[in-house]
């Protein structure tokens, strides 16, 4: 039975598109309940040679070939209709509407055999978007800066989607062949290349995956089957069948995509987008279907993999376990830090940033990851978020000051560099987001403070969507006009906009704040204190405005206190605090700030960190 195709058959590997047998013939399996014939055509130039695939199982059609050769182009034709590409397609180096292509992702020379894997609480995650983090935006371009990012204390790259999108220009949730690695980017012997060298270089590689819905050009899974459902829809089009008539199928489709990114390819991880619009009512959720397969493929290769969930819905129920009505989902973003911290620090108070902005909600984030944990939420105009469970610990949570979507989902891609001109602003977002207890992620030429902006690119082809997706992008920030006027999101200029300055030359601001990025990265890692929980707290003898203490592990047993201040004036230190001497100091001249290595404090420069009881980073 087609059931057969989810989670019970964890030891199967890749089912569908154009797969390897051991006698070395290709074997072609399609699944087309849509269709009552099915053709396999191979492809060479104009050439077309056409072989009548057999119907198996439920839907399925099936053909099997010897002597095929890697590379070689080829298509379906549904009941004798037009050319289409293979849903399951691992290359497509021609484009979303060209013939797929043959590629064995098994004959490539790995040398990743020893790789352990990175546990999850020593994860400290790089997002980056492989077009615009290099002048050559591919997979091998970025392999040269992986040295620099381990040098800072990275310990995971986070790619931004990859999967086949069209044309060259894309954030990536636009993709529309969830399986085949972007063309452009060097296709998934690029990847592969990356992936392997990521692990040579002791660092894990985290894949972005869009499971909630498939972008709309290139789009020709609904001639297949019933990919999508009209029960549910998602801000960015039809969602996906998961627990309809035939979903059967659709889970498989998408469970044996998260084995072959795991296992076939290598990868440590993957980073769900946007699970509050993956809709399923069934009794085994697709979410926890997914951990799953990726905990079943963990304990075959001996290492760790990790599943970590995009939400904004601050529910528990994510992390817990089946037992408790959960999906035990190993981790997800957690939005209300980022939102604490951009807020107080930028003044801004529009869309979301409405229920933020007061002081004591870093307190808070800084304690546990909601802050609205069934809270009243102006913005939505109703209670908002869950406690945690007391079991639910810190490393669970990925939280950050910048990411591709509080960048980029701005009229022009404002990052906070440009947001928060103060240098000493700017240092002191790093010390917040590396001294709290959850798993950090840093959006690319955060560590060095690049100015270029991240704004929304696209490359569509078809002209009718390019100008709804102008007119869109037009219309949503049309109440945010302060913002600027916004780019072009088709133009070339949009796109280059955003490449990467990457370069902190010595005795600037960039090298300092670089600087501080690596010593708390280093601290994180030395400092025991800095892997027990927090707790922190708005001082009330602070006279000038906000100041915030946070105290990390006991004071008995190497405990840590830090305090931030939280203002554009200088503060007196906190009563009984004493003559600490010159304790660590984000204000250090090494970091760009103004105080010298061994200067003693008396009171707290603007925005500056202190550290008392704890020693100099490493």
């Amino acid at each position: 039975m087609l059931g057969s195709h989810d989670v019970n058959r964890m030891d199967a590997g890749r089912r569908a598109g154009a797969t390897s047998e051991p006698d070395g013939s290709t074997r072609w399996r399609v699944w087309a309940p849509r269709a009552s014939r099915v053709d396999l055509v191979l492809v060479d130039g104009t050439t077309r040679r056409v072989h009548p695939m057999r119907a198996v199982e439920a839907g399925h059609f099936s053909v099997r070939l010897p002597g095929i050769l890697e590379g070689q182009r080829y298509a379906y034709r549904l009941d004798g209709g037009a050319e289409r590409p293979d849903p399951c397609s691992l290359w497509q180096p021609d484009g979303v509407h060209a013939p797929s292509a043959v590629v064995r992702p098994e004959h490539f020379a790995w040398t990743d055999g020893r790789w352990g894997g990175v546990p999850r609480r020593h994860l400290v995650f790089y997002e980056l978007h492989v077009g615009t983090f290099t002048p050559d935006g591919t997979f091998e371009a970025i392999i040269p800066r992986l040295p620099a990012l381990r040098e800072l204390g990275i310990t995971a790259l986070e790619l931004m989607p990859i999967a086949q999108f069209p044309g060259a220009r894309n954030w990536g949730y636009d993709g529309t062949f969830p399986y085949a690695a972007q063309a452009s980017y060097g296709g998934p012997r690029g990847l592969q290349r990356l992936v392997d060298a990521c692990h040579a270089a002791g660092l894990a590689i985290v894949l972005d995956v869009v499971y909630n819905h498939l972008g709309p050009e290139g789009n020709y899974l609904g001639e297949f089957g019933p990919y999508f459902t009209d029960h549910y829809r998602t801000p960015w089009g039809a969602a996906v069948n998961y627990d309809g008539r035939g979903s059967d199928a659709v889970r498989a489709f998408v469970l044996d995509n998260v084995r072959m990114w795991l296992e076939e390819l290598h990868l440590d991880g993957l980073r769900l987008d946007a699970v509050h619009a993956i809709y399923d009512l069934g009794a085994r959720p697709i979410l926890r279907a997914i951990q799953e397969v990726a905990d079943d493929a963990a304990a075959r290769l001996g290492r760790p993999l990790h599943v970590i969930a995009e939400s904004d819905q601050n529910d528990p129920r994510l992390l817990t376990g089946a037992a408790r009505g959960g999906y035990g989902i190993d981790a997800q973003w957690a939005d209300d830090f980022h939102h604490a911290v951009h807020a107080h620090l930028t003044g801004e108070r529009q869309g979301y940033y409405e229920d933020f902005g007061s002081a004591w909600q870093i307190a808070r984030a800084l304690e546990t990851p909601f802050v609205y944990a069934g809270d009243y939420s102006v913005h939505r105009g109703r209670h908002h978020g869950a406690p945690l469970p007391p079991d639910v610990g810190p490393d669970r949570f990925v939280v950050c000051v910048q990411n591709h979507d509080q960048v980029g989902n701005r009229a022009r891609g404002d990052r906070l560099s440009t947001l928060v001109r103060e240098p000493a602003a700017q240092r002191l977002a790093a010390c917040l987001l590396l001294l709290a207890p959850y798993l950090p992620l840093l959006f690319m030429g955060q560590e060095y403070g690049e100015e270029h902006p991240f704004p929304f690119f696209c490359s569509f082809g078809d002209k009718g969507l390019m100008q709804a997706v102008r007119e869109g992008r037009s219309r949503e920030f049309a109440a945010f006009a302060w913002q600027g006027e916004v780019p072009d999101p088709n133009a070339e200029a949009t796109f280059a906009s955003a490449r990467l300055d990457w370069s902190w030359p010595d005795g600037t601001p960039r090298a300092g704040l670089r600087r501080l990025y690596r010593d708390l990265l280093a601290a994180r890692e030395a400092w025991p204190a800095l892997r027990d929980a927090a707790q922190a707290r708005l001082l009330p003898d602070a006279e000038a405005g906000p100041l915030l203490e946070l105290t990390r592990g006991t004071a008995g047993g190497g405990g840590l206190r830090a305090l931030f201040n939280l203002t554009a004036q200088a503060q007196p230190l906190p009563k009984g605090t004493g003559a600490p001497g010159a304790p660590w100091s984000s204000e250090r001249a090494r970091y760009g700030g103004r105080r010298g290595d061994a200067e003693t404090v008396r009171e707290l420069l603007p925005y500056e960190c202190l550290m008392i009881g704890a020693p100099d980073p490493p």
